[in-house]
């Protein structure tokens, strides 16, 4: 796709119609609403990225949740975990405050960018292999344009193959070269970038432990030294 700057890239994810299940499902859910979000207006569009187009570090996620990003119109905005990611970002100086409740809460984002594999709220959390592969343009054109990135934090599986094939190396490096998935871990790419893996901070992962505020700072003080070392 042929894109000039990040805000067209914005646009155009907004506008996207690619996927009949999602938009289907994120206008129900904006809609119907629940209980507890009823006198607010929700987003129910696909939902961009956003931060710092000078970034240098890059985080992926999985997809808006449905009454987080689905409703608020900003990734990992108004939900458990955004609480978590936006937390983290601002301990480790990536970000102007620690959370994030809604698009005009003031936020901004400082050398980092917030990205997803698809921008439809998918029902169940999760979206269908044809629906990742419709939305990867959108993520292979933000590569293309954040051209400062050296960092990268893939949040879950799906997440981390949907950047290595966006970023092309899904394609270019043997099966045996290519970093697997795996919270910690740390592999650095051919162009320089090095990329870091966590599990995604859902309640599925925080509720029950697998993942711990310890695990999950530990990712982005590695993150924070990494671009430290490259300036």
């Amino acid at each position: 796709m042929p894109f000039g700057s990040i805000e067209s890239v914005a646009r155009a994810i907004v506008r996207c119609e690619r996927c009949p299940r999602l938009r289907a499902y994120c206008r129900a859910i904006a809609a119907h609403k629940v209980a507890r979000f009823r006198q607010q207006d929700y987003w129910g569009r696909p939902v961009p990225g956003f931060g710092d187009p000078a970034a240098r570090l890059l985080v992926v996620g999985l997809a808006p949740a449905a009454h987080g990003g689905n409703r608020t119109g900003r990734v990992f905005t108004g939900d458990s975990s955004g609480d978590w990611l936006y937390e983290a970002l601002y301990r480790f100086g990536f970000a102007s405050q620690p959370a994030s409740v809604d698009r005009n809460d003031g936020l901004r984002l400082i050398g980092c960018y917030v990205s997803a594999a698809a921008r439809c709220a998918p029902p169940a959390n999760r979206p269908l292999p044809i629906e990742l592969d419709r939305c990867r343009p959108y993520l292979e054109a933000e590569l293309r344009l954040l051209d400062r990135i050296r960092v990268v934090v893939t949040l879950g599986a799906i997440a981390h193959r949907t950047y290595l094939t966006a970023g092309g190396w899904w394609r270019r490096l043997p099966a045996r070269d290519r970093p697997p998935f795996k919270h910690g871990s740390r592999a650095g790419l051919p162009d320089g970038t090095w990329l870091l893996a966590s599990y995604h901070p859902s309640r599925q992962n925080t509720n029950t432990g697998r993942l711990t505020r310890s695990m999950w700072h530990a990712v982005f003080a590695d993150a924070r030294r990494l671009v430290d070392q490259e300036r």
